[in-house]
């Protein structure tokens, strides 16, 4: 615990002090919503509520898993460009815990991006009355479990393509795949808690989002002295 600490404050105090990570992070999000908004936020009247809650709901978790892999480029990317990832590498203690202090200091910036991203985007696709008043509460805890699913892949993915010359490429390519589970969950269950409120159906929902991050933090944490070495 001690490792994961001393590392997840390392990059918490230096995304506070440069807030490129931020600013990039919520630039990119913010850009996505603005381009679908174009794209899909005519008509608004015509639909009906549940479509609306759909595609507010759809260009919501769109921005920010693309702003997951924005964030997640920085967290090794860092050390590699200032010759420092090796002494992180040597840091004293099981690399488990070098990935899990890497992965809340992902998490720090993103659920601030989460937090004006989600009311953003469904004022911006009128969603934000769609059939029922809006439960916040319930959303909240959707955005968490969510977002640190898409931190958690990301993550673990960005110690692997850190150190090739095309990060920024491979980075999304091979996380996606992986996180198109996160996708359809949050989807489901953001569409579902605008239109209906909650509901066992929600439930099963919000039930697969907590097993899958915890599943994929164990398995990264254990697999990421291998990503290192390779």
């Amino acid at each position: 615990m001690n490792a994961v600490l001393t590392v997840a404050l390392k990059d918490l105090r230096v995304a506070g002090r440069t807030r490129d990570t931020l600013l990039a992070t919520a630039f990119f999000a913010g850009l996505v919503l603005l381009v679908l908004g174009l794209a899909l936020g005519g008509d608004i009247g015509a639909r009906t509520p549940a479509q609306t809650a759909g595609v507010a709901a759809g260009a919501v978790w769109t921005a920010l898993a693309l702003a997951a892999a924005v964030g997640a480029q920085r967290a090794f990317a860092q050390e590699q460009e200032a010759g420092a990832l090796e002494q992180l590498i040597l840091y004293p203690g099981p690399h488990g815990a070098l990935y899990v202090g890497k992965l809340l200091g992902v998490l720090g910036p993103l659920l601030l991006v989460a937090a004006f991203t989600l009311p953003a985007g469904l004022i911006l696709f009128g969603a934000a009355g769609a059939g029922r008043a809006v439960p916040w509460a319930a959303l909240a805890l959707t955005t968490v479990l969510g977002v640190v699913g898409f931190a958690a892949g990301t993550t673990f993915y960005g110690s692997i393509t850190v150190n090739l010359r095309a990060r920024e490429a491979l980075l999304p390519a091979l996380a996606f795949p992986i996180l198109v589970p996160v996708v359809i969950a949050t989807v489901k269950a953001t569409s579902l808690l605008l239109t209906g409120g909650w509901s066992p159906e929600v439930t099963t929902w919000v039930v697969f989002l907590a097993a899958f991050d915890l599943g994929t933090v164990i398995l990264a944490t254990l697999l990421f002295g291998f990503a290192l070495e390779g």
